[in-house]
């Protein structure tokens, strides 16, 4: 397997296929850098560069007891990035994985990014609080921690459900679909998937998105039953200067797999712009 070994000695799994200008994904919690497949094969076969890694604790990383938490993340994905010398990136996260690209440029700048795109992302801070009345009640993310902690496997099949829009009224279910998704996630480590739940959830972000510098793009869809779109997409765009918001209507969490072509097509497009 190809790893990068940060300087706390963790070895991070990534993949880095193609030779053209770099498109840099970043997955979301639970899952691995598998959940960009679409996205992945759809890049290189366009002349890209294509690169997208494990998060530590979760896919094919290693499982650590420590550094599970949002400034680590960050820190492993420059480790990648600076390891593989990739300049004028694309950089691409969903959900989870917004919030680590936007606390990448946060703590290390963008001299090696030319664009950034959050999909469904969840900046700029999920959890509710005083100073973010409608957000999501703590009590909600205490429920992921109970059902993480306790009885994950069958939690991540019935996670799905809601993730991919399968619980909506005609919806078409595809079976295969939840099984990848229970795949990829029982093939990460319980102790950084409890551990991240509090890292999508009470960060905020906010800081980080005022500091990005470079076109953004802001991809979400207006049924996400797992971070909505009012209490995310619509404030980063707001935040982030000139960013551009497209919503995708009746898309749900899990767009980029359920709606993967419009979703290549808008990211092809931006990469080209």
């Amino acid at each position: 397997m190809s790893t990068v070994t940060t300087k706390d000695g963790t070895r991070i799994f990534y993949k880095d296929w193609g030779s053209g200008k770099p498109v840099v994904f970043s997955h979301g919690w639970p899952l691995s850098s598998d959940a960009w497949d679409p996205q992945l094969l759809f890049f290189v076969q366009k002349g890209y560069r294509v690169i997208a890694h494990d998060r530590r604790g979760h896919g094919r990383s290693d499982q650590t007891a420590h550094g599970n938490d949002m400034d680590t993340y960050a820190d492993d994905l420059a480790a990648v990035l600076d390891a593989l010398d990739v300049q004028d990136a694309m950089l691409v996260g969903h959900s989870t994985g917004g919030g680590e690209i936007a606390h990448y440029v946060g703590r290390h700048g963008t001299k090696r990014v030319a664009k950034l795109v959050l999909i469904g992302a969840v900046p700029p801070v999920m959890v509710q609080s005083a100073t973010n009345p409608d957000g999501v009640p703590l009590s909600v993310f205490d429920g992921i921690r109970e059902n993480t902690a306790g009885r994950r496997s069958q939690f991540f099949k019935e996670l799905a459900v809601p993730f991919y829009g399968f619980n909506r009224d005609g919806a078409k279910v595809e079976q295969a679909v939840i099984d990848e998704f229970w795949r990829e996630g029982m093939q990460g480590g319980i102790l950084g998937h409890y551990a991240c739940i509090k890292e999508f959830s009470e960060v905020d972000y906010t800081a980080d998105l005022e500091k990005i510098d470079k076109p953004t793009l802001v991809l979400h869809g207006d049924d996400d039953q797992i971070v909505p779109i009012d209490n995310a997409g619509r404030k980063t765009a707001k935040i982030v200067k000139g960013a551009t918001l497209k919503v995708y209507a009746g898309a749900s969490h899990g767009m980029c797999t359920t709606h993967a072509a419009q979703v290549n097509a808008d990211l092809l497009a931006f990469r080209e712009a």
